[in-house]
């Protein structure tokens, strides 16, 4: 992992999906970051422009604390991503592959139970298909709590993890990390929770042999 790009549909996807493996990799790796969905038009609030600020606001933070080159937003609406055409969304992520050059895609898994996670993971493998002029070598698909495990399916759709990334020495600054969306983390024991998020990294490492980790299904590498 030379060039990282994270196409994620919230502001906060990027730290419960990969931000200890992020941090892991942010002094000696490029990372970029796409955010396809506002993460807050979908719900009932008196002004969800002052939220959706905030949020951007919260994923700059982030992005200074991970050295993150780039952080892009395209402000389509939450939940509602079926609304916009696939073309439009795969070409605003083809636009950015094209210009950043990544060698690695870190992205939602397509059997997601959040709608614009299972939208933004298709296109992005639409995206990244193996062409002649991307150097993409990696794409991994993370997990989000409270939305990927909560899906209903057939096992081989299922997210089944076959890629792992010690976080052991970055389970405290994911925690840091998270907070910075406070009104994103939920009350024990939700599994949106700082104690949930730490549980699913513990429950990981246990699975690899780590302290704590962070689990990907692989989708390609050449």
């Amino acid at each position: 992992m030379k060039n990282i790009l994270v196409v994620a549909a919230h502001p906060d996807d990027e730290i419960l999906g990969c931000g200890g493996t992020l941090f892991k990799y942010s002094k000696k790796t490029s990372i970029n970051m796409l955010f396809l969905s506002d993460g807050e038009t979908s719900r009932k609030i008196k002004n969800p422009k002052k939220n959706i600020s905030k949020r951007k606001k919260s994923a700059l933070k982030i992005g200074k604390l991970l050295g993150a080159k780039n952080i892009i937003f395209a402000d389509f609406p939450d939940n509602q991503l079926d609304k916009i055409s696939n073309l439009k969304i795969v070409k605003f992520i083809e636009k950015y592959i094209k210009k950043f050059n990544p060698d690695t895609i870190l992205t939602h898994h397509f059997n997601d139970l959040n709608l614009d996670h299972k939208i933004v993971s298709n296109a992005s493998i639409t995206a990244s298909r193996p062409l002649k002029q991307n150097k993409i070598k990696l794409i991994l698909f993370f997990e989000i709590l409270s939305s990927t495990e909560w899906q209903i399916g057939s096992n081989k759709k299922m997210f089944n993890p076959n890629w792992f990334e010690d976080i052991s020495e970055q389970i405290s600054v994911k925690k840091k990390m998270i907070k910075i969306y406070d009104k994103e983390l939920r009350k024990y024991p939700h599994s949106r929770s700082l104690k949930g998020i730490e549980s699913l990294a513990r429950y990981r490492g246990i699975s690899s042999g780590y302290k704590f980790a962070e689990a990907f299904v692989l989708g390609r590498k050449r």
